[in-house]
């Protein structure tokens, strides 16, 4: 695993860049190296070339001034003495040639001491051999002989010590050349390993480029894809985005930045101070502060604003940013500007209409006004002179008359009831939620101390267990027990008792399908009756205000009570629905939340 990591690191570039560099370095310095040696080498067999020469014209010269000597015992000519006397010179340029070439050899050093030594007596014996022959007329042929004789045997010996000099000088060199040939041995070798090794390194290499530079080619296309399909997002969003570099003071747009001030992308430089020439004069010093509130603040919170585009349109933007480091170290700033004409339009269309329902809300309670003083005045005039007529006058009417009055009476009835049940309506819908903590149980008793006439009347039995206690609007709830127990009353078979089942259980949203699925606990609360039911495709309809499932003749009433228990739950955020069977009874679910 580490290995594969390292090989998909720039690390290996770099190991591998660094190797070769160091066996550049390597081979060029043994090539150097080599190169030297060769010269070296070069310069030892010239040096003993030199040194062959110089004792091979050294030994000329002491013959040189030998044959003169010769010649001039021989012929008293002393033109034959001009080499001899040039010749102490010649020999001492020479062995101090000789002197200088063998410096860096010890055996050489005493070598030619002792040659000099050799050298001196033979010159000395010269020198004394022609100071006899030319001061002594009558010199004693004997001495002659004896210094020849000892001449002779010098210059043998001298003739040896260069023949040895000349052996020697050619024993050094030879060892230098084994030196030399012993080092050059290894080394192509070794510069052929070395070589090899940076091949399969550079190989190595190319191969891990060529996958980067693939890699790199597919990673361009993917970024070349995903800017392609950011400015197509920032089209079909409506949005463009900017960014501010605070180390260089540098903005750069985005081309949809540019098309939502109605020019071409890239048409001028991205600045603050171009950009402004487009925001609405009204709204330039609300940008001003907002934009020096970039430097101070980490995160820039959203605020709207007017802009007049290239093509004079007045438009809305809604710009937010935060600053952010990017992977180069530099602090940035990176927001986005959207174009919120529509929404400003419809938030203000959605006002206007809350104005309209305001103004209609005034109006309805205007109506409820009315309804409770102006329409129930009336009524009651109506309701009071007809009770008189009645108590007074009724049996001296005739019958049609007195049908007449009845109806009458009946109405009036029906229209108290209805303005009642309207009121109530009313009321459950613009109540303000002063909510309570009350026990369900004895708002249950309340509602059965307000219907206990015709409770008693059917012979109604009411069964329920403990309820719970919750926060709620006391008397709302209380009138939901009494239109729901009522409903079950009015709506119960002839001749069979009404039996009424109350039951309540605490449960939670995602274990009932009838509930929307959210985290919250609820309290069911149901109503279970015997009595004459309805078809479940009614369900939801015996809901809605002023809906009637039965003749009004055969049943009394409005058609709003159990829009009213609609109402009530709702004000809770709770819910309520309905299961009928035909014939055999009807049940009411109640969901109201605990927390």
């Amino acid at each position: 695993m580490k290995a594969k990591q390292l090989y998909n690191s720039t690390l290996l570039l770099k190991v591998i860049f660094t190797i070769s560099v160091a066996v550049i370095f390597f081979i060029a310095a043994i090539t150097y190296k080599h190169i030297t040696t060769l010269k070296e080498s070069s310069k030892w067999v010239e040096q003993s070339h030199e040194i062959n020469v110089e004792l091979e014209r050294l030994m000329s010269y002491i013959k040189d001034a030998e044959t003169g000597q010769r010649g001039y015992l021989l012929t008293k000519n002393e033109e034959y003495l001009k080499p001899y006397l040039t010749s102490k010179s010649l020999i001492n340029n020479s062995y101090k040639r000789v002197s200088k070439l063998t410096s860096n050899s010890l055996i050489q050093k005493i070598n030619l001491k002792h040659l000099l030594f050799l050298i001196n007596k033979r010159h000395n014996y010269l020198s004394k051999t022609l100071y006899l022959v030319q001061t002594e007329p009558n010199y004693d042929h004997k001495v002659l002989n004896e210094y020849l004789h000892v001449g002779r045997l010098t210059m043998d010996s001298i003739r040896l010590k260069i023949e040895e000099m000349s052996s020697t000088q050619k024993k050094i060199l030879q060892n230098r050349q084994l030196e030399y040939e012993s080092s050059m041995n290894y080394t192509p070798l070794l510069i052929y390993l070395t070589l090899m090794v940076t091949l399969v390194l550079i190989t190595i290499a190319f191969i891990k480029i060529n996958r980067d530079v693939v890699k790199l080619s597919k990673t361009v296309n993917t970024l070349s894809v995903a800017n392609e399909v950011s400015s197509l997002a920032e089209i079909v969003g409506g949005f463009g985005s900017w960014q501010h570099n605070f180390e260089t003071n540098t903005y750069t747009f985005s081309d949809n930045e540019y098309r939502l001030l109605g020019c071409e992308p890239q048409s001028f430089e991205a600045s603050i101070e171009e950009f402004i020439k487009f925001v609405h004069p009204d709204d330039l010093e609300y940008v001003m502060e907002n934009v020096k509130n970039m430097a101070l603040l980490a995160t820039l919170p959203s605020f709207t604003y007017r802009v007049i585009r290239k093509d004079g349109e007045i438009r809305h933007f809604r710009t937010i940013g935060r600053a952010v480091k990017i992977s180069s170290g530099e602090r940035t700033y990176i927001g986005t500007t959207s174009d919120v004409t529509e929404e400003i339009y419809a938030k203000n269309f959605i006002e206007e209409r809350n104005r309209e329902l305001e103004s209609n809300n005034k109006e309805l309670t205007a109506f409820n006004y009315i309804a409770s003083h102006d329409l129930q005045e009336p009524l009651r005039k109506i309701e009071t002179f007809l009770s008189r007529l009645i108590s007074s006058d009724f049996s001296t009417l005739s019958k049609p008359g007195q049908q007449y009055v009845n109806s009458i009476q009946t109405s009036a009835n029906r229209m108290r009831t209805l303005i009642d049940d309207l009121l109530q309506f009313s009321r459950t819908t613009k109540t303000e939620k002063s909510l309570e903590k009350v026990d369900f149980n004895l708002l249950l008793e309340n509602a059965k101390v307000e219907l206990n006439q015709i409770m008693e009347t059917k012979n109604a039995v009411i069964e329920s267990n403990n309820l719970p206690t919750l926060k709620v609007i006391p008397f709302q709830i209380q009138q939901l027990f009494i239109n729901i127990i009522g409903n079950s009353l009015k709506y119960s078979k002839e001749n069979t008792p009404p039996i009424i089942k109350i039951n309540s259980s605490k449960i939670a949203a995602n274990s009932d399908k009838s509930l929307p699925a959210n985290n919250h606990n609820y309290y069911k609360i149901t109503f279970e009756d015997n009595g004459i039911g309805f078809e479940q495709e009614y369900a939801t309809k015996i809901f809605t205000l002023f809906n009637r499932l039965h003749n009004k003749n055969k049943y009394e009433g409005t058609g709003i009570g159990l829009a009213i228990c609609k109402k009530i739950v709702e004000n809770h955020n709770g819910f309520i629905f309905s299961k009928g069977v035909l014939n055999e009874g009807s049940m009411f679910s109640i969901y109201l939340p605990f927390e």
